[in-house]
């Protein structure tokens, strides 16, 4: 009997030791970890809805899966110097009331790191909700495409957070890819949005970069409102519908070195243009105070589109090319589009540069009488070949004391600027 106890103890003895945390869940090993732990979360699918509340890096192994089953928020970071790297988040919630998001940040979270993750199928991919100095980097964030636009969240939203970089993400399938709400000092650079409806969204911020962006194939690439000291430097709009860049109360802001392709309206199932949809590279609205230069904007139906108290604006060194009607200006005020002596290009300049110094001997006038009566009044559009309006250009042509106000550059290229230089006058 002794022999056949011992021989029981024996075969227990030799059995694999299970792992300590084998029963335990993700929640539990993230709440029983000390501050400063590095978390290495498993390959396969862990049902979640974590809480991070204390200094902790969350590691995915290839494969590593968060799912929050289609309720709440997926993760949710209350405590600094949180990082989140290299895993899938998914099934976020849909209340857009509670701001579901696949990452929520919270407001007295600073410091943390959001890098390398899949965050897909969630309402907001990442919130932002007033903290400071978060990196949310090179993530590939994907909405809920199953749901209307404007049931959806943000790719990226930003709310009352300061000091924050936003760079090198890939968001798509969102209702805005960036939005940024009173949100003063950030960086939001080298991200590519698509499929969304604004790419990069601001309302009521000041003094923050955006550097390098793209925004291709949304409904409008940059809407930037309601803002001042803004650095729009390089960024690019191609293919996206209403407008590339909208400045909509903008002030003593730096549009520079931008490229805007392809802005060519909302068309209908037949792919024909939608009246009073026309793609503008430039829409600039009630913007003052501003310096647009060195950016390109081409292939578009319309170049720059200024109205409603856009002034003291300063322009050069554009390049405007191929666009089916270059300057749209609806104004009553008279414009120089020059500086110290060097204006833009256009693309449909017939001057001539007899001293070959490279800026055009006679002024480029965009619009004239005609142009303005119809955009006042777009009926008038159905007398574009009539006798009467061939003899109004005429005589505007013969006689320019009759041309209304409206947009001059007195220095215009005969050749497009092919360098930029950023926070530099133009030289003399």
């Amino acid at each position: 009997m002794h022999a056949l106890r011992f021989l029981a103890f024996l075969m227990l003895a030799l059995l694999p030791a299970a792992p300590v945390h084998a029963r335990e869940s993700l929640e539990q090993i993230v709440a029983a970890a000390p501050p400063g732990t590095t978390i290495s979360v498993p390959a396969g699918v862990h049902p979640v809805h974590l809480r991070l509340d204390k200094p902790v890096t969350l590691v995915g192994e290839p494969g590593a899966v968060l799912d929050g089953g289609g309720e709440g928020d997926v993760v949710r970071i209350g405590a600094a110097q949180v990082a989140v790297r290299g895993l899938t988040i998914r099934h976020s919630g849909t209340d857009l009331t509670a701001m579901n998001a696949g990452i929520f940040v919270e407001r007295q979270a600073r410091d943390v790191t959001l890098e390398g993750n899949r965050i897909e199928e969630s309402l907001f991919g990442v919130y932002l909700d007033g903290a400071a100095n978060v990196r949310v980097a090179h993530n590939v964030i994907r909405g809920m495409r199953s749901l209307r636009v404007a049931d959806r969240g943000d790719g990226i939203h930003m709310w009352n957070d300061t000091g924050c970089t936003i760079e090198g993400n890939d968001v798509a399938d969102s209702r805005d890819g960036i939005y940024v709400y009173v949100s003063p000092h950030n960086t939001i650079a080298r991200n590519v949005v698509h499929e969304v409806r604004y790419g990069i969204h601001y309302m009521y911020s000041q003094h923050n970069l955006l550097l390098d962006n793209v925004s291709r194939g949304n409904l409008a690439g940059y809407a930037l409102m309601s803002s001042d000291h803004l650095k729009v430097i390089g960024n690019t709009a191609e293919d996206d519908e209403s407008y590339g860049f909208l400045l909509n109360y903008i002030s003593h802001s730096e549009i520079a070195g931008n490229q805007i392709r392809r802005i060519n309206g909302q068309r209908d199932t037949q792919g024909g243009l939608i009246d009073g949809t026309e793609g503008k590279g430039l829409f600039v609205y009630l913007s003052q105070f501003n310096t647009i230069h060195d950016n390109l904007a081409a292939d578009s139906q319309i170049g720059i589109h200024v109205t409603a108290g856009s002034e003291n604006n300063r322009l050069w060194g554009n390049r405007f090319v191929d666009n089916r009607i270059q300057v749209k200006y609806v104004q009553n005020l008279a414009q120089e589009w020059s500086a110290h002596s060097r204006g833009n290009f256009w693309s449909d300049y017939l001057g001539w540069d007899l001293d070959a110094d490279g800026i055009g001997d006679i002024p480029f006038r965009p619009n004239d009488g005609v142009d303005v009566l119809l955009w006042k009044y777009p009926s008038a559009r159905n007398l574009m070949s009539s006798p009467a309006v061939l003899l109004m250009r005429y005589v505007q042509r013969a006689f320019p004391v009759f041309t209304p106000p409206s947009v001059q550059d007195s220095h215009p290229l005969m050749q497009a600027p092919t360098s930029f230089r950023p926070d530099h006058e133009p030289r003399d």
